[in-house]
């Protein structure tokens, strides 16, 4: 019925979308979701292109970067992924995914992201270690990446916004600036004191 997968998928999702109402938040993770899945490029895939120009503009689209579990992410790839998806992407990031390999267990900080990424993105879903608690350094360290992009566009002459300094953050977020290390040491700290919060918790 239809001449190319990625018509047949637009069609559908676009259908689906429309009956449910066009509600604010509904996501769309394409066939090619990342640059080392499309062909030739992202910016020269027929497959990208057509989801691009056919998918409505409220959907969005979901984007893992270079690859799978991508090491690095830069603006660059993501102002190519924004031309041909005519809208900015929603980072489906595997970073610190190990489903496919449950041996191991990833406790690093976030990190290889580059400064001022937000800018490019729609928004950033982390998938996170299967086994829950391994998770805290993750999601805190992310919670600090994120306060340091806030806190890079976050000038006394920007309009409810609220500069970093102000906020008493411990990172050096004044300038915008983002360390890994310092994210580890503080995400560390806290999930020592929650451990020892939760030791002295009745019934634990």
């Amino acid at each position: 019925a239809f001449p190319s997968l990625a018509q047949a998928q637009t069609s559908v999702a676009n259908e689906v979308y429309q009956e449910l109402g066009q509600p604010p938040v509904f996501l769309f993770c394409p066939t090619e979701y990342c640059s080392s899945l499309c062909s030739p490029s992202p910016s020269q895939s027929c497959y990208l292109l057509t989801i691009g120009r056919e998918l409505l503009q409220g959907i969005g689209v979901i984007w893992t970067g270079p690859k799978v579990v991508s090491q690095e992410l830069s603006a660059v790839l993501l102002e190519e992924v924004e031309g041909v998806l005519r809208r900015r992407p929603i980072i489906w990031d595997n970073l610190y995914a190990n489903d496919y390999d449950c041996r191991r267990v990833f406790l690093g900080p976030y990190t290889g992201r580059a400064p001022g990424l937000m800018a490019r993105l729609h928004g950033l879903l982390l998938n996170p270690n299967c086994e829950l608690q391994a998770n805290f350094i993750p999601i805190h360290t992310l919670g600090s990446w994120f306060r340091s992009e806030l806190g890079s566009c976050a000038h006394p002459d920007h309009a409810g916004m609220e500069p970093a300094a102000a906020r008493g953050d411990s990172q050096g977020l004044q300038d915008g600036s983002y360390s890994p290390h310092e994210a580890l040491e503080l995400a560390l700290h806290d999930w020592v004191a929650e451990i020892n919060q939760q030791a002295l918790e009745p019934g634990r």
